[in-house]
C-alpha cells in the first residue's frame, strides 16, 4: 500500500463532498458564505472524515454511504477551529499559513460562520437519516446521538482549557481537557465508521481504544510541535502555548517524556487494529499522526 497516495485520494474525495455543501448564491449572505468556505476549504489534513471512511471500510466496501457523517465531522472540526482562534479563546492570528477567519473577515462573521458549520453538520446527518430504510435506522440514530454528545464534550474541553490557562493543574485535569477537546471528535469518527458499517460491539469497543490512543497522540504531537515545530511548515507561530502559560503535555511532563509517551501510545493504537485483515491504512495513519510536522 502506498499510504501517501491513498491519503491524498481520501482527501480529494472528502474535498469534493465538502464542495457540494458550500453556498454559492444569495447576495445578502455573500460575506458569510465566503467566510465559511475560507475555513472549510483551507486545506486541512482531513484526518477526522478519513477516519470515518477508513474505519467503515474495515467491514464494508460501500463507503459512500458514510460520506454525510464524514462531511459533518469535518464541519464540526472547522467550527471548533474558527472559535478556538477567536480573541476570547486562543487569540490566534494564523492557521494553515493564512490569517485566521476573524482576521480575514471580522469577529462577528467568524463566530456566525462557525455557528453555521456546527448547525449544518446536524442538517447533513438529518437529511441522510430521513431517507434511510428500517434496517439501518437504529445504527444511524445511535450515531446521531453519539455525534451530539461528542460535540458537547468538545465544547466542555475547550471551556476547561480556557478556564485553566495560566493555572497549575493536575495531570488528571490535563488528561480530561485533551480527551474532550481533541480526543472526543477523533473517537467519534472511528465509532461512527464502525457503527455505520454494522460492526459488532466487541469491534466497536476495540476500535474505540485505537481512537483514544491516536486522540492522545494527536494532542501530544500538537504540544511538541508548539514547542519545537517549524513555523513555516506549521503555518502558525511556535511557542504560543508557552506565552499564554497553557498547561500542555510538554509543560507537565517535559519534551523527552512527551516524545516517549507519544511513541508508546502510538504502538498501543497499532496493536488495536492489527488484528483486522485490511487495517494497513489505519496502522499507517497512526504513525502519520505521531510523525507529522504540522
Amino acid at each position: 500500500m502506498d499510504f501517501k497516495k491513498e491519503l491524498e485520494e481520501y482527501k480529494n474525495k472528502i474535498n469534493a463532498e465538502l464542495e457540494k455543501h458550500l453556498i454559492k448564491e444569495n447576495c445578502y449572505e455573500k460575506k458569510l458564505n465566503k467566510s465559511i468556505e475560507y475555513s472549510l476549504m483551507a486545506g486541512g489534513k482531513r484526518i477526522r472524515p478519513i477516519l470515518v471512511i477508513a474505519t467503515y471500510r474495515l467491514f464494508k466496501e460501500d463507503y459512500e454511504k458514510c460520506y454525510p457523517y464524514a462531511v459533518a465531522a469535518e464541519m464540526v472540526h472547522n467550527f471548533s477551529l474558527i472559535h478556538d482562534d477567536l480573541p476570547g479563546i486562543d487569540n490566534d492570528d494564523f492557521r494553515h499559513g493564512k490569517p485566521t477567519n476573524h482576521k480575514a473577515f471580522n469577529e462577528a462573521t467568524a463566530i456566525l460562520a462557525g455557528d453555521f458549520l456546527l448547525n449544518n453538520a446536524y442538517a447533513v446527518i438529518s437529511r441522510d437519516i430521513k431517507k434511510i430504510n428500517t434496517q439501518e435506522i437504529g445504527n444511524k440514530i445511535r450515531v446521531f446521538n453519539e455525534f451530539s454528545n461528542a460535540i458537547n464534550k468538545l465544547i466542555i474541553g475547550e471551556y476547561v482549557d480556557t478556564e485553566d490557562e495560566g493555572k497549575d493543574i493536575s495531570q488528571e485535569e490535563l488528561k480530561y481537557i485533551h480527551e474532550n477537546k481533541t480526543g472526543e471528535l477523533l473517537k467519534l469518527c472511528v465509532r461512527m465508521g464502525a457503527i455505520l458499517a454494522g460492526a459488532s460491539e466487541l469491534d466497536v469497543e476495540n476500535l474505540t481504544k485505537y481512537a483514544k490512543n491516536i486522540g492522545l497522540a494527536f494532542q501530544i504531537k500538537d504540544d511538541i510541535l508548539s514547542e519545537e515545530g517549524d513555523e513555516k511548515v506549521l503555518g502558525k507561530p511556535v511557542g504560543n502555548d508557552k506565552k499564554r502559560k497553557k498547561c500542555t503535555y510538554v509543560s507537565q511532563y517535559g519534551l523527552e517524556k512527551s516524545k516517549e509517551t507519544l511513541q508508546d501510545i502510538t504502538g498501543k493504537a497499532i496493536t488495536c487494529v492489527k488484528q483486522y485483515n485490511n487495517s494497513e491504512f489505519l496502522v499507517e495513519l497512526a504513525k502519520y499522526i505521531a510523525n507529522r510536522d504540522r
